[in-house]
């Protein structure tokens, strides 16, 4: 018999899945690393498991604890998840320009949200960054896992999805095109990849109006290349611990507007029904697409599911609001 003892056995082993028509005109073969099949419906799920596993090896998590935590939604349902399995409480801060439906999904689970300004710096005292930081400090038994700074983050993407998209294309993994965001993902995935073969090139995406593709090609914090964007799940305003940009060879910034347009693309031609930094994700390879051959191999990392964004990108009169769809 094959039968999982909780859900949390679930996590990892996503498919990876050729793109067929929108990506035609490209010479490579492209694939997506689809990892809204983990039970929480994003690839965050990994890494949320990860981090109370090595607080509670650390000592970190104590039972009956609370885990605090700043998230942008999908962090925050892999975290409840593993916290309902092993019994801890979850308070979450996000902000208001997150969906809804990733606040309402919270909630429905078990978690408590708090809803925090925008536009505002990190280490302004309103910041959800901040107000998770002093929740953490004054709640007793609680523990932040600061998915930025915590690097069990990355060691999550180290130890399962570099090693599957390796074994799930033998190795012939050319491109790994990636949203960036915490820096886990990415530079965790590229870490197994390069110790594999350093010659496999890790594509980043980014929004404009985020501080990272300017910090890459500079190394400068410079807090003037940061404004306001409606895409969500990646980018940042400063530069997460989680991040090591040797393992990334380039940066590539896309629309608000072209992300959510190729999101809504993805699910009418491809039939995946995937989340903003999706249609980001495959813009971004479409702006470098010149860049390809057809003997290369390419994965797309498919974050989340299509069903956080409902009230936004797959709404025609938020899409028509935005000035992303005409009447």
């Amino acid at each position: 018999m094959d039968i999982k003892n909780n859900v949390l056995e679930t996590i990892g082993n996503t498919p990876l899945i050729r793109l067929n028509k929108i990506t035609k005109d490209i010479p490579a073969q492209v694939l997506a690393k689809v990892d809204y099949f983990n039970p929480g419906n994003s690839i965050k799920d990994r890494m949320a498991l990860k981090m109370i596993e090595v607080a509670e090896r650390e000592g970190k998590l104590k039972p009956g604890g609370t885990i605090i935590e700043c998230t942008s939604g999908n962090t925050g349902m892999g975290l409840v998840l593993a916290a309902t399995v092993k019994g801890y409480k979850c308070i979450f801060t996000t902000t208001y320009k997150q969906s809804k439906e990733k606040a309402d999904i919270l909630r429905a689970v078990g978690a408590e949200v708090i809803v925090c300004p925008t536009n505002v710096a990190p280490d302004d005292p309103r910041s959800y960054y901040a107000v998770a930081t002093r929740l953490a400090r004054e709640i007793p038994n609680a523990f932040h896992t600061n998915q930025y700074d915590n690097l069990a983050n990355r060691l999550a993407h180290y130890e399962s999805t570099g090693p599957e998209l390796w074994n799930q294309t033998d190795g012939k993994i050319t491109h790994l095109v990636c949203p960036a965001g915490t820096g886990g993902t990415i530079t965790g995935t590229s870490m197994f990849l390069k110790q594999k073969n350093p010659n496999i090139q890790v594509w980043a995406i980014d929004a404009f109006g985020s501080l990272l593709t300017h910090y890459f090609n500079t190394g400068l914090m410079d807090m003037t290349k940061v404004h306001p964007y409606m895409s969500e799940g990646f980018g940042e305003d400063f530069v997460p611990q989680n991040f090591d940009m040797s393992y990334i060879d380039h940066f590539e910034q896309v629309t608000d507007k072209d992300g959510a347009i190729m999101a809504r693309r993805i699910a009418k031609e491809e039939g995946l029904f995937c989340g903003y930094s999706a249609g980001s994700c495959l813009q971004g390879l479409l702006q470098l697409g010149e860049r390809l051959k057809a003997e290369d191999m390419v994965v797309c990392i498919f974050h989340d599911h299509g069903s956080r964004y409902v009230g936004k990108i797959y709404n025609d009169n938020w899409m028509i609001e935005q000035g992303f769809l005409s009447k």
